[in-house]
């Protein structure tokens, strides 16, 4: 079996060579599923849902933003949601208000439970998942996965809420 060979993360950041973006763990590359319609589907919704609140709220919002989850990771979530009063960062190093991460059909659990640890552990406090085939939401919390049951839920220490209901009527499939 071949070995990579590691590379800073000054080269991953400077280079353009990883298309479509790629995350960056521990020195070594590692490549995003590619979302098909429901996943970019899922992104325009909660993209859709935040910016219509980003004034009254005072976040920002946006798809595929870098996050530097540690000194040796950075990752990508599908959508984040972070604090409009903080200085504006191109990679984001401060913990995200929330942190949306949109199943594709080659996403191994496994290494989707990796990813969601490094958000925790960075401190963002609210991390969902979507499965677009099924349309099941789940919150990450304590290392596991948990089917959301409630249809409106606040999202900590900010004036940001969810209302599935409402999110799932944005739905355009």
């Amino acid at each position: 079996m071949a070995t990579i060979a590691p590379i800073s993360a000054t080269e991953y950041l400077s280079s353009d060579q990883y298309e479509p973006d790629a995350e960056y763990v521990d020195g070594q590359i590692e490549q995003r599923s590619l979302g098909e319609f429901d996943h970019a589907v899922w992104q325009k919704v909660l993209l859709r849902w935040f910016l219509t609140h980003e004034t009254e709220w005072n976040v920002r919002v946006l798809a595929e933003l870098r996050v530097q989850v540690s000194p040796t990771r950075y990752r990508i979530p599908d959508v984040v949601v972070f604090d409009r009063s903080h200085p504006i960062e191109q990679i984001l190093t401060r913990p995200p208000i929330a942190g949306f991460e949109v199943l594709s059909p080659e996403d191994r659990i496994s290494r989707v439970l990796i990813k969601l640890a490094d958000y925790a552990r960075m401190g963002v406090p609210t991390i969902r998942v979507i499965e677009p085939a099924t349309g099941e939401i789940f919150a990450y919390e304590r290392g596991a996965l948990t089917p959301i049951a409630s249809t409106h839920e606040k999202l900590s220490d900010s004036l940001c809420f969810l209302d599935w209901t409402q999110i799932r009527e944005l739905l355009d499939f």
